[in-house]
């Protein structure tokens, strides 16, 4: 069957401050979730959430963009919204940025990653496992250091060296400015590698759509890349992104996928979407309470059954001992940043700031400037 895995996201309310969706909030998108199964519009689903992010991890056979399936995680959306409303909680509705959109919701607000393929547990996937990354208070262009170090950089992925992937990958880039439509440039790794890396050095303009497969033309990876202030035109939250990562056989390993996250590497986020802050690891359901507001990702493994069901449970590849030394780095790197204030690198440059405040405050500014010796001009009588 053609099977399409699809992750929707939203923020659409916190307990005390943008930290956390409330116990009776996902229990409303459960609620949903279940009954969407029940009715046969999914197969299967999988609710968590990082830091005041809600994700809804799906297997159906609608294809990718369904009408129906977007508008089953907004309505569901909207359920955990009410819960919000009448709890007093913090942005409820945030990611929401239209009243009611008439198909798909990309555009809309919430983050949205799909890929499909044939599913048969045969031929070149004989076993189907894939790994999805929430991230929050950060870009969609956090994943592009370490999806290009996997998919296009043999020091982090040996496999890559190995016949099923001695070809190389497809990267689609997407320009996230052009916001009239999906403006993309497909290049090949490792041909096109420095151009590659020309474009994702820019975190904030040029993010990941997806990775594919040169040798099977296999779809490996799908990202959410959106940025929520140029879709609602004003600052309403950072694009918490995520992603979806299909594993081993003829794509990397899970290890080779996770290394490149040791690096808790540095990233446009933080509080109000305005500072430069390194990525930290975390479990699932992890809240977002400490210092700095530091911008964090989770990431669940699932493998699927026959049927297209979540065989089993879920792996949470960061809810392990050998990534607290990461998380230390993480803070030691922020606590130093952080340091330096509003100060050069620590925040994102006057063209990036995705808080209007921000821009508020210097545009009244430069209202203000004159040239040397330019008189000003005479007060109103």
């Amino acid at each position: 069957m053609r099977l399409t895995l699809s992750v929707i996201k939203a923020d659409v309310g916190s307990v005390g401050g943008h930290t956390k969706p409330s116990t009776r909030m996902m229990a409303a998108v459960e609620g949903e979730v279940a009954k969407a199964i029940c009715n046969g519009l999914l197969i299967d689903g999988f609710i968590c959430h990082t830091g005041d992010d809600i994700a809804i991890i799906m297997t159906h056979t609608r294809g990718e963009g369904s009408s129906e399936v977007h508008q089953f995680a907004w309505k569901a959306f909207l359920a955990a919204t009410a819960v919000a409303k009448n709890s007093g909680l913090y942005g409820a509705g945030q990611d929401l940025l239209v009243d009611a959109p008439s198909g798909n919701v990309r555009g809309a607000g919430p983050g949205v990653a799909e890929l499909s393929f044939e599913h048969s547990l045969s031929g070149s996937r004989p076993a189907e496992s894939f790994m999805v990354f929430a991230a929050d208070k950060c870009g969609p262009g956090a994943y592009n250091l370490p999806l290009y170090l996997t998919f296009a950089d043999p020091m982090y992925c040996a496999g890559l060296m190995l016949p099923p992937m001695i070809k190389g990958f497809r990267f689609h880039v997407i320009d996230m400015d052009h916001t009239a439509g999906d403006s993309v440039i497909e290049l090949d790794a490792p041909a096109d590698g420095y151009h590659i890396a020309a474009l994702l050095r820019d975190n904030e303009r040029f993010g990941i759509d997806r990775i594919v497969s040169r040798t099977y033309d296999e779809v490996a990876v799908a990202v959410s890349a959106q940025r929520l202030h140029s879709i609602a035109g004003k600052y309403t939250g950072k694009d918490d992104p995520v992603a979806i990562v299909r594993n081993q056989g003829i794509f990397p390993a899970p290890e080779e996928i996770v290394s490149p996250f040791a690096k808790a590497h540095f990233v446009g986020g933080d509080a109000r979407g305005s500072h430069v802050m390194p990525l930290m690891p975390v479990p699932l359901n992890t809240p977002v309470t400490g210092m700095y507001c530091l911008p964090i990702v989770s990431c669940a493994g699932f493998s699927i059954d026959k049927n297209g069901r979540f065989s089993e449970s879920y792996t949470d590849f960061f809810d392990n001992p050998a990534w607290d030394e990461v998380r230390r780095r993480a803070q030691r790197k922020a606590i130093e940043m952080r340091s330096q204030g509003w100060s050069g690198a620590a925040m994102l440059p006057y063209s990036e700031l995705e808080y209007g405040g921000f821009r508020d405050t210097v545009s009244a500014l430069l209202k203000r400037f004159r040239l040397r010796g330019e008189r000003k001009p005479e007060a109103a009588e």
